[in-house]
């Protein structure tokens, strides 16, 4: 796809770029795959915000996407690629031969009339879907499992690849979208290709209304607030934050500070993304 650029008519249009929409083949949804969703503006059970800068937006359908690909050798026929508001990727529609109706994300390359499989004995084409242990190394992949039979969590918006670098026992080595390689079971299934809708990332706002549509509300900085709002807060006219590091409302440290807790899966990692990013 492409990126289509505005004249600067209005001031709004300045700097607006959006899609050109070149490879949507059907407007309407499958009704069959549609659920409804409620709206929670950022606001848990009790009606407390606990995600800020969330509300409005423009109403969505849910569709639904199948990320276990476990209709294991059937066959499968590209209907249609369609828009999904609720993710950055583009749907493919897909017709089993048993006549049921599938979205899964739409991979770089896939196009109307493509049959695509799932399973163990599935040829190595976009996709297709496989166990890491059927599918050779250097090979590039998306929607990877983390655990076999829960669905895919890795590598799932626009443009996002990963690599299967080797296969170790019963371990595949991953390096990850972040540059992160990881050790992953090679039970657990990944898509070969790389997820569409490339030119995601070269896609600019231009102005606040089109944030309001997608349902983000504004952002005002700390520094801009009072001592009581904000640890930035306060002073005379424009000042630094006068700390030794940046905060969040709440007085945590912010910005390049490290929060991950979870040692269990520590073992898993081989090389942190911190450290690709260095190198």
């Amino acid at each position: 796809m492409a990126v289509k650029i505005y004249k600067p008519k209005t001031p709004g249009q300045r700097h607006r770029t959006s899609y050109t929409f070149e490879e949507i083949t059907k407007d309407r949804p499958e009704r069959s795959l549609l659920v409804t969703g409620k709206k929670t503006a950022g606001r848990n059970a009790l009606g407390r915000v606990t995600v800020r800068h969330r509300g409005g937006g423009s109403k969505r359908q849910i569709r639904v996407v199948d990320f276990l690909r476990n209709k294991a050798g059937i066959p499968a026929k590209v209907s249609a690629i369609e828009y999904d508001p609720n993710r950055t990727a583009r749907l493919a529609l897909l017709v089993y031969a048993d006549g049921e109706k599938r979205y899964i994300l739409a991979p770089l390359g896939v196009k109307v009339g493509d049959v695509l499989v799932s399973g163990a004995q599935a040829e190595i084409k976009p996709g297709n879907n496989l166990p890491l242990a059927n599918i050779p190394v250097g090979t590039t992949i998306h929607a990877i499992e983390l655990q076999p039979g829960k669905g895919a969590q890795i590598g799932r918006s626009a443009g996002s690849s990963a690599q299967l670098l080797a296969k170790e026992g019963k371990y595949a080595h991953v390096r990850m979208p972040s540059g992160e390689v990881r050790l992953v079971l090679q039970e657990c299934s990944a898509s070969i290709g790389q997820v569409g809708n490339v030119d995601h990332s070269n896609v600019k706002l231009g102005k606040a209304g089109r944030a309001r549509h997608m349902g983000l509300r504004p952002e005002v900085r700390g520094t801009a607030m009072s001592p009581r709002d904000h640890p930035h807060g306060g002073g005379e006219g424009r000042t630094s934050i006068g700390m030794p590091g940046p905060k969040t409302p709440w007085g945590k440290p912010t910005l390049g500070y490290k929060t991950r807790t979870n040692k269990r899966t520590d073992k898993m990692i081989i090389r942190h993304r911190s450290k690709a990013k260095r190198r």
